[in-house]
């Protein structure tokens, strides 16, 4: 037991380095809380919004590093959203991340080609999407 925890400890001082920001477009209000406090705790800022509509408008007001996108939306869907904010010249560069139940043949190329970089099924594997995210931070010049 005693190992573990000294394992641990490295891991805990590590959450508070800032690594980007990040928008969250998710309309399930527990996907939305449990990832956003995940991601802060890994030394992510999150913004978040609840539906495609506002995902869009946060999308082009703000700076983001990152956006994770859930594709079933309600008012507009994730993929709308996706080739909305891939087609405007101020946020066409920032990488988006489809989260989708959809786990189905096809999906994956449906969000590639509403201009999606990378996929994500939902339920979140959240040390994989976290790996996702800290390479398209990490090849990016901050």
């Amino acid at each position: 037991m005693q190992a573990l925890a000294r394992d641990y400890q490295p891991a805990v001082a590590h959450h508070h380095a800032y690594v980007g920001r990040v928008l969250l477009v998710e309309d399930n209000e527990f996907n939305r809380d449990m990832l956003s406090r995940r991601l802060r705790r890994s030394g992510w800022e999150v913004e978040v919004a609840i539906d495609g509509v506002q995902g869009l408008e946060r999308a082009r007001g703000g700076e983001f590093d990152l956006i994770l996108m859930d594709m079933s939306l309600p008012e507009m869907d994730g993929w709308s959203v996706t080739r909305l904010l891939k087609e405007n010249l101020h946020t066409r560069d920032i990488p988006i991340i489809a989260l989708t139940a959809h786990a189905m043949n096809g999906d994956r190329e449906k969000a590639m080609l509403a201009g999606c970089d990378e996929f994500e099924t939902k339920p979140v594997e959240y040390s994989r999407l976290l790996g996702k995210m800290t390479e398209f931070v990490a090849g990016k010049d901050l």
